[in-house]
């Protein structure tokens, strides 16, 4: 085993929890970083739904509203800017494809003090991915918005993902104990502004005998897998793994114990993302580990 730090406190690597059942994934030492200098708070991943090998990942509040592309080995493949968005504080980012068009869906939802009556989701269809050798330097426009509040007062939230068969958000609050669940339209029938609508609650706690560290048991990303078998929410101490059974709703999936996974490891997990084949899962950090934890099968 390896000790690790997080969030300031000393972990051992290498413990394997489960919850009884067999542990689907299991962790691979990391062997790429991210390259770009310009992404210093990844708070957003998702994998290209165009060419599984990229990574498409966005920065925490403040920064520019830009989509950066990073190679299967880690390179700055180049950025794309969202032409008329606001990053006032994007917290995560999805991939999928609706009518066999690709998509990203930036949910711009973090809000610290609970304080925002209004969050946006901004759709653009994926940019097309750039030849070899070359990189990325344009801008999109949103395909549409969704601009939407909580059904029972402001929420902060980082993990939010897309059931793309279903064409639903699925929502995550990161402060509440327990963490609530909530989902919208992807493709709201209306203008104006959609409410998201409580359908549960979850838990990401770490198993017992780990210090209660500061933030440690709140969600702070997510990912559900292009099957819709599978929900992942990463945390500051690991990755929660929820199985889904046909037609069951992400309400009901998500208050099921889940599969804990051996702790990723980074000081700082915001980001998580499947593998388009579902046998891959990547996490990101923010605040200086630029390294890609990568979970397989």
């Amino acid at each position: 085993m390896r000790e690790i730090t997080v969030m300031g406190w000393s972990l051992l690597l290498g413990l394997t929890v489960s919850t009884g059942e067999e542990i689907a994934f299991s962790r691979v030492d990391p062997k790429i970083s991210i390259a770009c200098p310009e992404v210093a708070e990844a708070s957003g991943l998702a994998v290209s739904s165009r060419d599984g090998g990229f990574l498409w990942v966005v920065n925490d509040s403040g920064a520019k509203p830009i989509l950066h592309l990073v190679g299967s080995d880690g390179a700055d493949r180049g950025k794309v800017a969202v032409e008329g968005a606001e990053n006032v504080d994007w917290e995560d980012l999805s991939s999928f494809k609706l009518k066999g068009v690709p998509y990203l869906l930036i949910a711009d939802t973090g809000d610290n003090n609970s304080s925002h009556d209004i969050s946006t989701l901004y759709i653009v269809e994926e940019p097309k991915l750039p030849s070899a050798g070359d990189a990325l330097n344009g801008g999109v426009k949103p395909a549409w918005m969704i601009r939407f509040r909580y059904e029972d007062g402001p929420r902060d939230c980082e993990s939010v993902a897309v059931d793309q068969a279903a064409g639903k958000v699925i929502l995550v609050s990161k402060r509440t104990k327990p963490p609530v669940v909530y989902e919208l339209p992807l493709k709201p029938d209306k203008d104006g502004i959609a409410i998201a609508k409580r359908i549960g609650l979850t838990s990401v706690e770490p198993p017992k005998g780990i210090p209660p560290l500061p933030y440690i048991a709140q969600p702070t990303g997510m990912d559900i897998s292009d099957d819709g078998s599978m929900g992942a929410i990463v945390s500051y101490y690991g990755v929660f793994l929820f199985e889904r059974k046909d037609k069951e709703g992400w309400g009901d999936a998500f208050a099921k114990p889940p599969i804990v996974l051996t702790p990723h490891g980074m000081s700082q997990a915001e980001s998580v993302a499947f593998a388009k084949d579902g046998k891959c899962i990547s996490v990101v950090s923010e605040r200086g580990d630029r390294r890609i934890i990568r979970y397989e099968r």
